[in-house]
């Protein structure tokens, strides 16, 4: 009977930890997913409602018998009206972005030619110095590693000045390769590989040496059809990174219409509100849709990054 008791406890232990887990995870989506589903919202108000939505309005504490009551800004507690549905669906915000202003579309290639470069090119760069570091024998292998390691560790703040005097010397400033050619070559990108390319067994590239293959071609029929997901993950990671950079741009090209998107979101002004959510929710299609695409691939990857250090 004890060992009955016991065992029921335990079930019911186990399932009022599970039912706890889901609801703080739930809880935790909706925090995440709330804003994504606001800017949506929003995007198809027009700016009138939007503005008195979003316009504060504080609750007197002589008046909360009687509703609210709007007052100028001060420094009590604030309140805003956020309505689910809209009182009218409107989609003036997405034509004006897409066809009345070219220059939404303009900035939204220029981050396309910004960002697709460096994603390829770091992902080449990065299978290539990952099977060098994971599979070559060479002297000062393990301290040019650790120099990696360091560079991958420090803020990219740090690195700016660096990037900056050399653009500057290379005659590269307000040019998209002073942005392109540093993002290629991340140590980011050949710690991840690396993590990869060192599960794959060895005796399988000792085999294909006896077979006389070389090292190109051990990397492109044994190493790299083991990497996929790695590959994937990188590549989901360094677009995300790269699309959503601001400081670079800002400081590398001066000419405001070499500049992605992500640089123009910041300057809308609060006159073109529903543009800026409109704006903001075309800006996130793209890494939404490539992590819905990729997301098999990408939790894999960060997965199986850990297993061999």
């Amino acid at each position: 009977m004890e060992s009955g008791g016991g065992k029921l406890r335990g079930k019911l232990g186990s399932k009022l930890y599970k039912g706890m887990l889901t609801t703080f995870l739930v809880f935790v989506v909706i925090i995440f997913v709330f804003p994504i589903v606001m800017t949506t919202i929003h995007s198809f108000k027009t700016p009138d409602e939007i503005k008195t939505e979003l316009k504060p309005v504080m609750k007197s504490s002589d008046e909360e018998g009687q509703g609210q009551q709007e007052q100028p800004i001060g420094e009590e507690s604030k309140y805003v009206q956020l309505k689910l549905i809209p009182s009218k669906v409107t989609l003036n915000a997405y034509y004006d972005i897409l066809l009345a202003e070219p220059q939404f579309l303009m900035l939204f290639w220029n981050s396309m030619k910004l960002t697709v470069p460096i994603v390829v090119g770091q992902v080449i760069v990065s299978v290539l110095a990952a099977y060098a570091f994971s599979q070559l024998r060479f002297r000062l292998r393990e301290p040019l590693f650790f120099a990696y390691i360091v560079v991958m560790l420090m803020p990219f703040q740090v690195t700016l000045v660096p990037n900056y005097i050399m653009a500057n010397s290379l005659g590269l400033l307000n040019s998209e390769w002073s942005i392109i050619l540093p993002g290629i070559f991340s140590a980011f990108g050949v710690f991840l590989m690396r993590q990869f390319m060192q599960v794959v067994p060895y005796s399988y590239i000792e085999a294909a040496r006896m077979d006389g293959a070389g090292h190109m071609k051990i990397l492109l029929t044994i190493v790299l059809p083991m990497c996929r997901s790695g590959m994937a993950a990188l590549a989901v990671l360094a677009f995300i990174d790269n699309w959503n950079m601001v400081e670079q741009p800002l400081i590398f090209l001066k000419d405001a219409l070499k500049q992605p998107l992500s640089v123009y979101l910041a300057y809308i002004s609060e006159d073109d509100i529903g543009l800026a959510f409109a704006a903001s929710l075309i800006y996130m299609l793209p890494a939404i849709l490539l992590m819905l695409h990729a997301e098999k691939e990408l939790v894999e990857g960060v997965q199986l990054s850990g297993v061999k250090g």
